[in-house]
């Protein structure tokens, strides 16, 4: 009976190993029919085919470049939160910023004005029949913009009866402050030839030796690689009899120191 038994349990052992083997080669032969069998696609009713596989399940490797992946209509990424918001927020940003800049950068007015004839020195020289004017004038230069502007050059003329009698011209005068006005004071000298000027200056009978001088003065500015050019023409009572200083008067526009340049 013993014996018996034994042979029994190898025929089982081997009866099941030929059944494993059996399998292992139906799975193999039913892997090799399924490679070999070409792709399919099962579109229902609401699908269609998709025209890049072209049925065979691959992408060809020349359009791998060329397709682009489809996103559903209704996918959150195609519907970013707050869009509008962003996209006003950053517009008024941007312009703010640049009415910023146009503000403070554009180029505004700098005014220069007439603050008339301060100081006037007299000198006569009888043998020439010269009299010989020192005159001291002062210009108030108004800087309204938002940074430093440089006076590169001033230059005056004196005139009288027509003729030229004196000439000034200065370079690199002064800076003046943003916001700010400055007083500019510039000394010329004027020499009046003739008889007639001479007895009518030197003469002890008259009080008041006044006579009309015309001063042609221009002012060239620099800011921001810009250059502007002021001028003034004006007429001035001067006495050629005898020194004048005009009345100093408080400043009412907190005025810089003055500058005083001379010949």
């Amino acid at each position: 009976m013993g014996s018996f038994h034994s042979v029994d349990t190898s025929n089982n052992c081997s009866g099941k190993q030929k059944e494993n083997d059996e399998d292992l080669l139906t799975n193999k032969d039913r892997e090799e029919d399924i490679a070999k069998f070409p792709y399919v696609e099962f579109t229902g009713r609401d699908s269609i085919t998709c025209p890049s596989c072209q049925g065979t399940g691959c992408i060809p490797t020349e359009q791998v470049n060329e397709l682009v992946a489809l996103i559903p209509y209704h996918d959150q990424r195609l519907k970013p939160q707050r869009t509008k918001l962003y996209v006003c927020v950053s517009v008024l940003l941007c312009l703010l910023a640049s009415g910023l800049v146009v503000f403070f950068l554009f180029p505004h007015s700098v005014l220069v004005d007439d603050n008339g004839i301060k100081v006037v020195t007299v000198w006569f020289d009888e043998k020439n029949s010269l009299v010989i004017l020192s005159i001291t004038a002062t210009l108030r230069i108004r800087n309204s913009n938002f940074y430093s502007v440089a006076v590169t050059n001033l230059s005056s003329q004196v005139q009288y009866m027509n003729t030229v009698v004196g000439t000034q011209q200065i370079n690199n005068v002064t800076r003046i402050q943003p916001l700010s006005d400055q007083m500019v004071n510039f000394t010329m000298k004027a020499e009046m030839g003739g008889p007639y000027v001479y007895f009518f200056c030197t003469l002890p009978k008259i009080r008041v030796h006044n006579i009309v001088i015309f001063m042609r003065t221009s002012v060239k500015i620099s800011y921001i690689g810009h250059i502007s050019q002021s001028s003034l023409e004006t007429y001035n009572y001067v006495d050629c009899g005898a020194n004048f200083t005009a009345a100093q008067t408080e400043d009412l526009f907190n005025p810089s120191p003055h500058l005083l340049f001379k010949c």
